[in-house]
């Protein structure tokens, strides 16, 4: 399967998870564990994709730095776009379980904005 295909997957499953299971009511979800782990299936997501752009590290584990580097090299707005999924989906949702359905839906969105421009600087290289 083509990795951006794989990384839009990630997404749709997040939003499946929150939509189906995370019980929202009143623009809240309920359900923190739910909320956890759409967070961090969203933020897998995000690295999947940029996985396949940015290539391997040569030493040791990939952590946020590394990519925080590789993006500031590259694009500004995108590299914004990552820090602002990372506090969204990888913090705020994948470890505090925020209740808001408007900070995920903002997370989401900032997910799909990085998927969409790997993808489209993929088509051009």
């Amino acid at each position: 399967m083509d990795q951006i295909e794989e990384a839009k997957r990630y997404i749709d499953n997040a939003r499946e998870i929150l939509s189906e299971k995370a019980q929202k009511q009143d623009g809240y979800y309920y359900d923190a564990k739910y909320v956890r782990m759409a967070g961090n299936t969203a933020y897998n997501g995000i690295l999947v994709a940029l996985d396949s752009f940015l290539g391997k590290k040569t030493k040791g584990r990939k952590d946020v730095t590394w990519y925080k580097q590789g993006l500031a090299k590259m694009d500004k707005k995108i590299l914004n776009s990552f820090d602002a999924a990372y506090s969204t989906l990888h913090l705020a949702l994948g470890y505090d379980g925020n209740p808001s359905a408007d900070v995920a839906k903002a997370g989401l969105k900032e997910a799909d904005k990085i998927i969409d421009w790997v993808e489209q600087r993929m088509a051009v290289a």
